[in-house]
């Protein structure tokens, strides 16, 4: 079973990074993108038997406990069996 773990900036925190990418963007060419956030990706294995709540519950856990600074970000996750 792996799960898939999103952690973003809240919608009203600055992102100066992603102020920096958008601006490099429209500089290469993609004129497009009127917007970017970043945030960052972490990808967990879990141990064979665990049941699909068991999961759930586990990488909530690590993700509001260990992953993501509550006050700044938000976080989201998918599981795949």
């Amino acid at each position: 079973m792996k799960a898939h773990v999103y952690v973003t900036l809240k919608a009203s925190v600055l992102d100066p990074q992603g102020q920096t990418i958008q601006n490099a963007l429209k500089k290469i060419g993609f004129a497009d993108v009127t917007a970017v956030r970043q945030g960052k990706y972490f990808a967990l294995s879990l141990a064979d038997g665990l049941t699909p709540e068991a999961a759930r519950a586990q990488v909530e856990r690590i993700a509001r406990e260990v992953l993501t600074n509550l006050i700044i970000e938000d976080y989201t996750y998918r599981i795949e069996e």
